[in-house]
């Protein structure tokens, strides 16, 4: 067997009644909508209902599945103690998935915490699935800081896995869209909270899976969307068969978005296998963007060729201009790997007796040496956008009023601790932003008195 549908669902908790005592009468269309996945669900009589939930166990890197014979929970955290659940997790079900992910390379399986309480994001939905239909063992996965595509993988790997086990499966998406959709909401407004929650709605009604690698990621931070990649997974574990998609419902009286769909999957179908198009056409655009870049970037990623693919430091090729190889200046270089940060270092004054030099070592930096990542792989190679900044030299301003957050970029110190944030980096519009970060990343205290410097740079993409 296989998936037999899916079905995206949102996890306020005013919608449970003991919880809502009358204020789930605003999202009358979301309850109602509920009702029917959960009879739906019945109907299906499913061996195992996956649930992807934000708000299970979450890494950066990897994606975590909750490991086990089972987990319970209660919602007493939300005022309502006596609903509680007890799940069996489907043990045989978990081991397939985590030997596809070693056997294919994908970080997910049940390495890592081991906190057996249900989350709100999976009690939620069992809240109207249980009430209808009690048979089914649970898998419970959470998300990640990984690429889309990895999530998408993740879903394919469940559907391979539930044909090798022989599983009647459902696969429940939870997740709420944006949470800054009206200025009353508990996040405030943002104008890409409405974008998103109308691109989302429209993609999921129409089945367009494909479309939701469309997604830039500073635009999902900006509208603060919840379940955006619990959607994708959802999307693989139906890849390459068609769908008839649903819409139930989308409400936003709360300020959040609330959306029900409902995804039922027909016969095999090779026009919808998403994740090979997206991949065939990204690897395209990128092979011609390192074509078309310039000769900063060609270094760059000629660096991360020579150390990854052979193991060796590149020398400073010849024939290289004079801008590189005459002049010393401080550099940046910054990867990117499916829209998301993969490493960024640099040096604010030259270290090195060529900006060329500074370069071929800032990548190298970058790639092995940021304490955020785990070191780059030769096979991400492919997938990677590098940008090099060069810097100009500080100077010091007197106050904020002197700073252009698209402009210029900012070193904040205090003493011994420092900061640095480059210009015009998506998401940070302004000075007040670029000094906060800088702050973080200096470890320096919001109410500390700091010396302020801007700079300007030269960026090469």
């Amino acid at each position: 067997m296989a998936v037999l549908a899916a079905f995206m669902v949102p996890h306020p908790p005013m919608l449970v009644p003991e919880i809502g005592r009358g204020s789930e009468k605003r999202v009358e269309e979301t309850a109602a909508a509920y009702e029917r996945v959960a009879e739906e669900i019945a109907a299906l009589k499913p061996e195992t209902i996956v649930i992807s939930s934000p708000h299970a166990t979450m890494y950066g890197d990897y994606i975590h599945i909750s490991p086990g014979a089972g987990a319970s929970g209660d919602l007493a955290q939300f005022g309502a103690p006596g609903v509680r659940f007890s799940e069996e997790y489907d043990e045989a079900l978990v081991r397939e998935i985590e030997r596809l992910a070693s056997e294919t390379g994908l970080p997910a399986g049940t390495l890592g915490e081991r906190d057996r309480a249900l989350d709100h994001g999976t009690m939620v939905p069992l809240y109207f699935i249980r009430r209808r239909y009690t048979g089914g063992r649970l898998v419970r996965i959470g998300l990640s800081g990984l690429p889309l595509c990895d999530h998408y993988a993740l879903g394919q790997l469940i559907a391979r896995a539930a044909d090798a086990r022989s599983r009647r499966v459902v696969f429940v998406a939870s997740g709420d869209l944006s949470h800054k959709l009206q200025p009353y909401g508990p996040y405030g407004f943002a104008s890409e909270g409405p974008q998103y929650d109308e691109r989302v709605m429209d993609v999921c009604a129409r089945g367009a899976f494909g479309e939701l690698f469309d997604f830039d990621e500073t635009f999902c931070d900006k509208a603060a969307e919840c379940g955006h990649r619990s959607f994708v997974i959802m999307a693989g574990a139906l890849d390459g068969r068609k769908v008839r998609a649903t819409r139930l419902s989308h409400e936003d009286v709360t300020g959040v978005g609330y959306g029900v769909c409902t995804f039922y999957p027909g016969e095999n179908d090779p026009e919808r296998r998403f994740l090979e198009q997206y991949r065939e056409k990204k690897s395209a655009e990128l092979a011609r963007r390192r074509e078309e870049a310039d000769v900063y970037v060609k270094l760059a990623y000629k660096s991360l060729q020579s150390l990854l693919l052979k193991k060796e430091r590149l020398a400073v090729p010849a024939g290289l201009p004079e801008a590189l190889t005459e002049k010393r200046a401080g550099a940046f270089v910054s990867l990117h790997e499916h829209g998301r940060l993969r490493g960024c270092i640099g040096t604010i004054l030259p270290t090195k007796d060529s900006l060329a030099q500074e370069i071929i070592d800032n990548a190298v930096s970058a790639a092995m040496h940021d304490h955020r990542f785990q070191p780059l792989e030769p096979h991400e190679l492919p997938w990677l956008e590098i940008s090099v900044d060069v810097l100009g030299h500080p100077e010091p301003v007197a106050s904020p009023d002197e700073l252009d957050a698209k402009k210029y970029g900012v070193i904040v110190t205090c003493g011994e601790r420092r900061g640095l944030l480059l210009p015009d980096l998506d998401g940070v519009d302004t000075p007040e932003e670029q000094i906060a970060i800088c702050r973080r990343k200096g470890g320096i205290a919001p109410n500390e008195k700091v010396t302020l410097e801007r700079f300007t740079v030269t960026r090469h993409v």
